[in-house]
This record gives C-alpha cells, sequence and structure tokens, in this order.
C-alpha cells in the first residue's frame, strides 16, 4: 500500500513538524525548570514556545510561498493565525488564572472544614492552569512556525 500520499501536502506536513518541534521543546524547558519529565508537557496546551502560534504562523507562511499574498489560502490562514494568538493571550490565558483561583478555593475550603465529608477535592478535580500564553511564549512559537516553514521552504527549493 502506497502511503507517500500522507507527505504531499506541504501545509499539513509543516503544521506538523511546527507542532512536534514546539511541543519537544516546551517539555526540554519544563523538564530543566522542574529537574523532573513530565509526558504531559508532550500534548499539553500553555507553557513556551506556544505549540498553537508554531503551527497557525507555520501555515500561513507556507501557504505564502506555495499561493502568494492574494490567495484565499493565505489570507484564511493569516485571519486564523491572529484569532489563535489573540486566544492565546486573552481568553485562555485569563481562563488559567479562573482555573488557579478555583484551584485554590478549594484547597482552602478542604483545609477549613477537614472532618467535611466528602471531600471537595474528590468531588472537583484540580483543574489545568496551564492553558493560554504570554506574549512571549506567542512571539516565540509565532517565530519558530517562521523558522520551520522557512527551512520547508528551502528544502522544497533545493537550495537546503
Amino acid at each position: 500500500m502506497d502511503l507517500s500520499f500522507l507527505l504531499s501536502n506541504p501545509l499539513i506536513n509543516v503544521s506538523i513538524l511546527s507542532w512536534a518541534a514546539a511541543q519537544g521543546i516546551k517539555t526540554l524547558i519544563d523538564t530543566v525548570k522542574h529537574k523532573q519529565f513530565d509526558r504531559r508537557r508532550l500534548s499539553g496546551a500553555g507553557g513556551m514556545p506556544s505549540s498553537h502560534s508554531a503551527v497557525t504562523c507555520s501555515v500561513l507562511l507556507t501557504s505564502y510561498y506555495l499561493y502568494g499574498f492574494n490567495s484565499p489560502v493565505f489570507a484564511l490562514s493569516f485571519v486564523v493565525a491572529l484569532i489563535v494568538m489573540y486566544d492565546a493571550t486573552g481568553v485562555r490565558w485569563a481562563a488559567g488564572l479562573h482555573a488557579k483561583a478555583i484551584n485554590r478555593i478549594v484547597e482552602h475550603l478542604d483545609a477549613e472544614d477537614p472532618e467535611d465529608d466528602p471531600d471537595l477535592r474528590d468531588l472537583i478535580p484540580r483543574l489545568n492552569e496551564s492553558l493560554g500564553h504570554r506574549v512571549r511564549e506567542v512571539v516565540c512559537g509565532a517565530a519558530l512556525g517562521f523558522l520551520i516553514a522557512l527551512l520547508g521552504h528551502l528544502l522544497r527549493q533545493g537550495r537546503l
């Protein structure tokens, strides 16, 4: 069975490579920072660099190289990249702050009344606090995506 068609779409290829690179870097940074490997970082949201930004920016630049500035594919890629990066630093960042506050409230209530049954921590699972990004994490993710798209473009042209 010929599966070469799986590698035939440069937009998909660059997005997968950008996601994998961002998640790998994010996991490495987290491992060094916490001095312990956490496999959940391999696919988790939040952290440095933003994999969402890396993916959307790699698709954005690759669509420019393949189809040009005036193409509908480039226009759509541009709009999606802006929305994703705005969301990462706005809505998702705020959701992470809310999760942190809720987690602290639950811990406080449990500590306040240890006799209370059932335990709140059993009823309410700990919420993920690492959902969004700081602006620098989004910028670094975007730069990574642009770099991977540029390398892919140079490879396709045989200049690398």
